[in-house]
């Protein structure tokens, strides 16, 4: 993977995260779950920063987002106390998915992370795929 496939765009939503004891291993290099974990919580963030309450969501129309498929790049280990940036990208919508872009870099830039993380819109009531309403997220790119 070149170092421009590995740049977010500049209207990539970033979040920032602060790697604690409880994110590492014994030897205070970041546990692989961990990363699972931030990149959750900057997807939380984005859909949030669009103004989606998610539990709001749930309640009103019976709609979660589960992730069906990821695919992850362990490029560099973060350890105790680094500053991360976590990157969110809509890459792909479908008609029930998203597929998005994150990166999660060292405060200096340097890449040690990069996934591709599919969320499927699913009734919760049924447990199937759901299409996402048109009104759900503003600015989402149109169904492929």
């Amino acid at each position: 993977m070149s170092d421009a496939e590995l740049e977010p765009s500049p209207g990539s939503f970033r979040w920032p995260v602060r790697v604690y004891w409880e994110d590492t291993d014994a030897g205070g290099v970041v546990y692989h779950a961990s990363y699972l974990r931030f990149m959750e919580r900057a997807r939380t963030e984005w859909l949030r920063g669009q103004g989606i309450d998610q539990s709001a969501v749930k309640e009103a129309t019976g709609l979660a987002f589960l992730v069906r498929d990821m695919h992850i790049d362990f490029l560099r280990a973060a350890v105790l106390d680094d500053e991360l940036s976590v990157t969110v990208e809509v890459k792909e919508r479908r008609a029930a998915s998203i597929l998005f872009g994150q990166t999660i870099s060292r405060a200096d830039g340097i890449p040690l992370i990069q996934a591709q993380v599919r969320v499927a819109c699913v009734d919760l009531h049924h447990m199937r795929p759901a299409k996402i309403p048109a009104d759900l997220i503003p600015g989402l790119p149109p169904i492929k």
